[in-house]
């Protein structure tokens, strides 16, 4: 291992991830030391980690790497591995912008999610990143409801390759804390967590969300769970694009900025919004072998 090892620090709307730039997947990264790099206090801090990895090198990416030639190995604050993170998708793509590996233009990113699809404008244009999320999935069954406290709410199960309860409250207030995990029913909804967002109106096709993101707790932003919002929000509206042929776009404000969500007839959304890097340094090797023995 060498002396130090490198890593950079971005956020998109405020949704902070430490990056880990590792082409030929040559750094062990396992739970307790992820959670350690994303501890706020005794480590570098993050709502999460982007192990930047050439597909063909990693073996979860292997088969995706005609198609793409960069795998996001995302991680949760906690060490746990999640499917998709809208947000750090578009950070991933800055950071190999950054990088001097892409310029401007469209570019395909592998994820446990499957290969996403991402625009970086020009810096004219504002530089946002537009990311490909795919299509929502709405499981059918059995009713779901989450709570807080005293009060309860009926929520709309979406699926955006990670899954999500969306709940129309009041007020924001509403949803508390948000430290643990907001209770739900049935279990059976969501065998392995779930992503709770809690949305109010702000205007025609504007809404405003706050989200605990299971492994994370609640943080400043999340991709998919803007683009699950959008969705809900849209089928409480009447305003299917399938249905309609009109693809249908809601501006999403989040605790960390805001971002623009568009669903297409076909299905397909598309999510755009910044994405910055704000610092780049070196690990000490020696503090990550105490946490990574």
């Amino acid at each position: 291992m060498s002396t130090r090892i490198a890593f950079l620090k971005g956020h998109g709307t405020e949704n902070d991830f430490v990056i880990v730039p590792d082409p030929d997947n040559a750094i062990e990264l396992p739970p307790a030391a992820v959670a350690a790099l994303c501890d706020r206090r005794a480590g570098v801090g993050g709502d999460g980690l982007l192990h930047v990895v050439r597909s063909a090198a990693h073996p979860e990416a292997r088969h995706l790497a005609p198609e793409a030639e960069w795998f996001m190995d995302y991680r949760n604050g906690d060490g746990s591995i999640a499917e998709m993170c809208g947000n750090g998708v578009r950070v991933f793509a800055r950071y190999l912008q950054h990088a001097g590996l892409v310029g401007e233009g469209d570019l395909a990113v592998a994820t446990r999610g499957g290969v996403k699809t991402v625009h970086i404008a020009k810096a004219a244009a504002g530089g946002d990143v537009t990311v490909g999320m795919g299509k929502a999935f709405l499981p059918e069954g059995d009713d779901v409801t989450v709570s807080v406290a005293d009060r309860q709410w009926p929520a709309r199960n979406v699926n955006m390759g990670n899954p999500h309860a969306v709940a129309f409250v009041d007020d924001l207030a509403h949803a508390g804390t948000l430290y643990d995990p907001p209770p739900f029913s049935p279990a059976s909804a969501y065998p392995d967590g779930v992503n709770v967002e809690f949305v109010v109106d702000r205007g025609p096709r504007h809404v405003a969300m706050r989200v605990h993101e299971r492994g994370a707790g609640e943080t400043r932003s999340c991709g998919t769970g803007a683009c699950a919002v959008a969705v809900a929000a849209a089928r409480r509206d009447g305003a299917d694009p399938a249905a309609t042929g009109a693809p249908v776009t809601y501006t999403v404000d989040l605790p960390g900025g805001r971002l623009v969500i568009t669903e297409r007839p076909d299905g397909e959304i598309e999510m755009t919004g910044p994405a910055v890097i704000v610092a780049e340094g070196e690990i000490d090797a020696e503090w990550f072998e105490t946490v990574n023995p």
